[in-house]
């Protein structure tokens, strides 16, 4: 090793170790702040709505239901039966939402006590079980049962304009969608789904308008703004679990479009969506396109869930955007805050942004940003990206096994949040997969500023399905 080399390593572990202390000083001050937060919430809810809110942090893991009507999971699962007013569905939650370690969450878990925990025994065969759940949840789902159909009125700390709440004027219950290409004599339908706190204008106004006439002429291009993001409705009383999220695109797109087969295009958490949709219609995907897919391969002897929400969010300062995302999924309260300053004041940052440019750049990566609520965000994260960590062998495994088409894997190799290495393991599982790793490019810019050409790497993906 040269002097030079050696230099070099040096000063990387010092920048280790300092990230390391300055980040232990600032995450210990942010889970204080948090913890604070909690309490000023508690009352401005009350104050404002006349009602104390629920919230994951201060709720106990060991409660149950209401009226003994919502059923919840043995223990050692996190999934919950719901009961509505036709039928009984099967939800899926993370236990990240309710477990994230820290100092102050332990100290305030054993002083803050609620005496909200019963039992419910069921017979199943003559044998007793006991259920659990946590309260929070409960409490979110109380609005659902029997009927009693919370009302879709945002929350104080939300923003209220049209085009936030005009989905409630006319009670829409599908997504708001963007179509585009063919339409007359459809041959083909392709869907795109976005990524974490984006929109459907993440493929609309990059890749769409760059599509050669043949291509449109050929295929239906849609576009699909995911439940609680974009134009979409953003229900209060909402998991945004895994099944929700399906259950509307395939309510949306699938049935509203009657797409019989179809091509996916999905990016960052939008692959784990494209996954589960692939895998419940293994005969109907011609070819799947998955950009910087978040796949962690859990270690023996982890908890996936766990073990996901410290790869996706590490608690660290840099880089950048990790810090960004344990801001957003260790720290309910302070995104919540985050959420009040830039959600619900987004036309004043969208006005802002403009004046400042002078117009000169397209704002729809900031509307994707703003256009979503804390509770459609905080959920998501959890359910989605972490929730789904102990699935997501099992999803390559069926699509492996069980889907003939074409699997392309798309990842900018200096993608700081899902590391290319992501990409590399779904290869590993599904050896046939053709990889492509994009230099010099990111999270976003492996879409963002290449538009042109991604718009004909995917034409020729789909020629190649369909010859």
């Amino acid at each position: 090793m040269t002097v030079k080399e050696r230099i070099k390593s040096v000063l990387a572990i010092i920048g280790r170790l300092l990230n390391e202390c300055l980040s232990f000083m600032v995450f210990t001050l942010l889970d204080f702040l948090d913890f604070v937060l909690c309490y000023v919430y508690k009352v401005a809810d009350f104050c404002i709505e006349a009602e104390w809110k629920p919230c994951y942090c201060c709720s106990s893991k060991e409660v149950i239901t209401s009226s003994g009507k919502i059923l919840v999971s043995e223990p050692g699962e996190s999934k919950i039966v719901r009961l509505t007013s036709s039928k009984l569905q099967l939800e899926e939650i993370s236990d990240t939402l309710y477990t994230r370690p820290s100092l102050l969450s332990d100290v305030s878990k054993s002083t803050v006590t609620r005496s909200l925990s019963r039992r419910i025994k069921r017979r199943r065969g003559g044998v007793r079980s006991t259920f659990t759940v946590n309260s929070t949840i409960v409490e979110m789902l109380q609005g659902r049962i029997g009927g009693q159909q919370t009302l879709p009125i945002p929350r104080w700390s939300d923003c209220d304009c049209k085009t936030c709440t005009s989905w409630t004027s006319d009670s829409k219950e599908t997504l708001f969608v963007k179509v585009d290409g063919a339409r007359d004599n459809v041959r083909e339908d392709v869907v795109f789904i976005h990524g974490f706190i984006s929109s459907s204008a993440f493929w609309t106004e990059t890749v769409y308008p760059n599509f050669s006439k043949s291509a449109k002429s050929k295929y239906r291009l849609i576009a699909v703004d995911l439940l609680g993001f974009g134009r979409s409705p953003k229900p209060t009383d909402s998991l945004y679990t895994l099944r929700e999220h399906l259950e509307m695109i395939e309510r949306s797109v699938v049935e509203a479009y009657k797409v019989k087969s179809f091509h996916i295009v999905a990016h960052s958490l939008g692959c784990i969506l494209a996954l589960a949709l692939a895998v419940k219609h293994p005969g109907s995907v011609k070819s799947l396109t998955l950009l910087a897919p978040p796949y962690f391969p859990t270690p023996k002897g982890e908890q996936a869930t766990q073990y996901m929400m410290r790869r996706v969010a590490p608690r660290r300062l840099w880089p950048l955007i990790a810090f960004g995302a344990s801001i957003a999924c260790w720290y309910e309260h302070i995104s919540r805050t985050i959420c009040l300053v830039i959600c619900k004041q987004h036309r004043i940052w969208e006005f802002l942004a403009k004046l400042l440019t002078r117009n000169r750049i397209r704002t729809y990566l900031m509307e994707g940003f703003f256009l979503h609520t804390h509770n459609a965000a905080w959920h998501t994260l959890h359910n989605i990206i972490c929730g789904t960590a102990g699935k997501i062998e099992w999803y390559l495994e069926e699509v492996k096994n069980r889907l003939k088409c074409d699997i392309t894997i798309f990842h900018g190799k200096d993608d700081e949040l899902i590391p290319v290495e992501c990409s590399y393991n779904v290869q590993a599982k599904i050896p046939r997969a053709h990889l492509k790793v994009v230099e010099n490019k990111d999270h976003l810019t492996i879409v963002v500023g290449r538009q042109k050409a991604f718009a004909r790497e995917l034409e020729g993906i789909w020629k190649n399905a369909s010859g």
